[in-house]
């Protein structure tokens, strides 16, 4: 078998991007595999190719329907036809088409709400499989636990089938998530392919103001002072808006993306941005994941992210291309109670727990019970998954458990923030990296030399808190 012949006939290259060939050759091996591949490095093609050397279709359980109809059009123009998207968007017709032609695709892409419903499973039973990708494979443990529980339940449905080779992919995984992900999937003697998360062409900086309007200041002065195209992540829909409009004002090709807005809007305003019609994207976290865009020069956090999983996966969407670009992360004082806030208000608390239960009970339906109860419909699914598998008092400390997971990741979040160790050690330690070597535009404590077209603040020193975590972590931030 000659995969570099496949890799130029089908693909056109010449050469595999470094970590591609050993992944490959593992997945037509038929071996259960994790590849830890950094963003840019070109992961669908590690199960493409391996498609085209195994017998039957090759399922890819993809998070977003963005994603994967983002996915799907592209290999359409690459010239692929033998591909398709199942997923709730469809209407009715189309998913009624779709499923009774759906032995004759070779790729489908299907969402892990999707992949649970029972006539979708009964269907997949009757198809060869030859290969199941779990993609942004981290999702299992950054939104499983307490955002889409349906996550934690693809390894269990795998079974179902006559299960074929496994192969999870992700960016960034520290070693919680990668035994999270071995766990929850069922992966069996997986192979475990990881390549360096370091991006050299990327440089860090954290830009401490006084409060809300200096960052909107900041903003405007840095967008109108330096090229783009860029991102600008926000912590809310309402911010999102309101800095796109402020950009927009000034003559900015901008637009805001996030959840709020119509999926036919999202579709379009991604397509411009991927065309340089839109230079800047304001959004919520719910953009970026899947975007085909190598020049994005900029990404702007002006909001303190939750986790610096979540963080380095958002600032790995700039300079795919390799050419510099950077990443700047503006903090005020107010940004921590703020986010501890939004930490806590994520996960159901026990009195919301013990009520919706004691609804079910007197037999009132799951929604009305959540209604009643002023639950969310992503509360709702979370405690539906977990009190189907452990006792009323178990979810409960769980749900704890959750939260005081959040406020560490946090925590460990706000001591990059203040950090007055480089930037990029600390980053890459957080996923049992060593920094060998620090490029000239690194980060704003290393300081950056100031003709950068980036960077124009100075060196930060400010005080740091103090929080447990792993060893060479707390070494690093001292």
């Amino acid at each position: 078998m000659d995969i570099y012949k496949v890799l130029q006939e089908k693909f056109g290259f010449e050469q595999f991007r470094p970590g591609q060939e050993a992944v490959i050759r593992d997945v037509i091996a038929g071996k259960d595999t994790l590849a830890i591949l950094p963003t840019g490095v070109g992961k669908s093609l590690c199960y493409q190719l391996p498609a085209y050397e195994l017998q039957g279709a090759v399922l890819i359980v993809s998070p977003l329907v963005a994603l994967m109809e983002d996915q799907v059009a592209i290999m359409k123009k690459n010239g692929e036809k033998q591909v398709v998207a199942l997923n709730s968007f469809l209407s009715f017709s189309e998913k009624k088409r779709i499923m009774a032609e759906l032995g004759k695709y070779k790729f489908i892409f299907i969402s892990p709400e999707m992949l649970l419903q029972k006539n979708v499973v009964a269907l997949l039973r009757t198809i060869q499989l030859a290969l199941i990708v779990v993609d942004e494979a981290h999702c299992i443990s950054q939104w499983g636990f307490d955002f889409r529980p349906d996550y934690l339940r693809i390894g269990e449905l795998f079974g179902e089938f006559n299960r074929p080779g496994v192969l999870a992919l992700t960016a960034t995984a520290n070693d919680k998530v990668i035994a999270d992900i071995l766990h929850y999937l069922q992966l069996q003697s997986p192979a475990i392919h990881r390549q360096s998360l370091d991006r050299p062409n990327i440089s860090y900086a954290i830009v401490k103001v006084e409060n809300e309007m200096m960052k909107t200041e900041w903003i405007k002065e840095r967008v109108m002072g330096t090229i783009g195209p860029g991102i600008i992540y926000a912590a809310s829909r309402k911010r999102a808006d309101e800095l796109a409009v402020i950009l927009q004002q000034l003559g900015i090709a901008a637009a805001s993306y996030h959840a709020g807005k119509e999926q036919e809007d999202r579709a379009f305003i991604q397509e411009q941005f991927s065309t340089g019609e839109i230079s800047w994207i304001c959004a919520t976290n719910a953009f970026g994941m899947g975007i085909h865009k190598d020049d994005i020069r900029q990404v702007i956090h002006e909001h303190v992210p939750q986790a610096i999983a979540s963080y380095i996966q958002e600032v790995g969407r700039a300079g795919r291309d390799g050419e510099q670009s950077a990443a700047t992360l503006l903090f005020t004082a107010d940004d921590e109670r703020r986010m501890r806030f939004i930490v806590q208000g994520d996960v159901p608390q026990e009195v919301e727990i013990r009520h919706y239960i004691g609804l079910l009970g007197d037999n009132i339906s799951p929604d009305e019970a959540a209604a009643m109860t002023g639950m969310s419909e992503t509360g709702k699914r979370v405690i539906d998954y977990y009190k189907e598998r452990m006792p009323v008092e178990d979810v409960i400390q769980w749900m704890a458990e959750l939260v005081r997971d959040k406020e560490a990741q946090l925590q460990i979040m706000l001591r990059l923030v203040h950090s007055e160790k480089c930037l990029r050690e600390v980053l890459l330690a957080f996923f049992g990296e060593i920094c060998n070597d620090r490029p000239i535009f690194c980060c704003s404590v290393c300081g950056m030399n100031e003709g950068s077209q980036f960077d124009r603040q100075k060196e930060l020193h400010v005080d740091r808190p103090i929080v447990d975590w792993q060893d060479r972590l707390i070494r690093l931030l001292g």
